[in-house]
């Protein structure tokens, strides 16, 4: 590939256009392909984030009257830089996020990312990738629930958030598992929030998605997907079915015992054992780090996985399963390689029909 001299700039409203929006399907299929190089090799990356202090900001006098609104969710104040290459491109994903955002009527994050060209590791374009951040995160709840569904015909599922995680939770079961999904209860820090997410996803799915105001039931869900910002864990162990499988796609949303129980007789999982260590924002990376212990150092001794290993762990998952995923710059990278060339094709037919008119 020849690495242009003009870098293509992609906004939200370019990527969103009819003919050039990537659909739900293609983004499984980006990430399917992203899960292929990353187990052969050919597809690595990294991930650096800085965060800042909260002290910091709510120092300010502006922003003071408002902390105790954010009393239960932390505010996420933090650039982050997610880098990879595959076998064709090489990508950065930079993200600035501050949940205060919401107040001014914007996104909690935006994502730019930045596709070079892999052998001149050149620019090619900059998009956009706000939305497609969350829809790649979205496929991991696929991922997981097809791995459930092979125990079971039909299950329920569980979800605490009500955010553009959520959203694309929904809008990626509803693709890869519609028919077997029997409801999915919705419950967020404000049962508003839960309601209109509720009611601008109906006429997108079958699935009953029913709002809660609490975790009572849990108990009779296969899945629980947490994909929120809060500062505690937002169930207790108790409230789980005993061998339900959990997927963390937020930070420290996990109870300790909760955590005991599934190390001691279940099965763990990490999207990536080494870059969910070292974040350390997570449960299950925070449980070993506050015991002085590294997950990284410790959890390959006591049999934790990744899903970029290539075992199917859903064979052995007899009891229950606990699944952490931190995000893996691969997967953007390919999302933003497919939405990159969709745009490219549909650019050039309409080059092709201006000429033909």
């Amino acid at each position: 590939m020849e690495a242009s001299h003009d870098i293509l700039l992609l906004n939200a409203r370019d990527l969103e256009h009819d003919d050039r929006a990537l659909t739900i399907a293609e983004i499984h299929l980006a990430t399917t392909n992203a899960w292929d190089e990353i187990r052969s090799g050919t597809a690595r990356g990294g991930k650096t984030v800085f965060s800042l202090s909260e002290d910091e900001f709510w120092s300010r006098p502006d922003f003071a009257p408002f902390k105790e609104d954010f009393a239960d969710e932390r505010l996420g104040w933090k650039l982050s830089s997610l880098y990879g290459v595959n076998s064709r491109y090489g990508g950065v994903k930079i993200i600035g996020a501050n949940a205060f955002n919401r107040r001014l009527g914007l996104p909690r994050s935006t994502s730019t990312f930045i596709l070079f060209d892999k052998y001149t590791l050149r620019p090619i374009a900059i998009l956009d990738e706000t939305v497609l951040s969350a829809d790649r995160t979205g496929t991991y709840a696929s991922i997981v629930a097809e791995k459930c569904l092979r125990r079971q015909a039909t299950a329920s599922i569980f979800l605490l958030g009500s955010g553009p995680v959520a959203r694309s939770v929904i809008r990626s079961l509803t693709y890869s598992c519609e028919t077997r999904i029997e409801q999915i209860f919705i419950r967020s820090r404000r049962i508003e929030s839960a309601r209109a997410l509720a009611i601008g996803l109906s006429t997108e799915t079958k699935i009953p998605l029913l709002c809660v105001e609490d975790n009572r039931a849990m108990r009779d869900c296969a899945l629980v997907i947490t994909a929120t910002n809060a500062r505690a864990p937002v169930f207790s162990d108790e409230e789980l079915a005993e061998d339900a499988t959990t997927l963390h796609l937020g930070g420290d949303e996990a109870p300790a015992d909760y955590l005991r129980r599934v190390l001691r007789s279940g099965l763990v999982i990490c999207d990536d054992l080494p870059t969910v260590s070292r974040r350390n924002s997570q449960s299950i990376a925070l449980h070993f780090s506050r015991q002085g212990l590294s997950l990284e150092a410790v959890g390959p001794l006591i049999g934790i996985r990744s899903l970029s290993d290539i075992q199917d762990w859903s064979l052995d998952a007899d009891g229950p399963t606990c699944i952490t995923c931190v995000g893996l710059p691969m997967l953007d990278l390919f999302v933003a390689q497919a939405s990159y060339e969709k745009y490219c094709r549909a650019a050039d037919a309409d080059r092709i029909a201006a000429c033909t008119i």
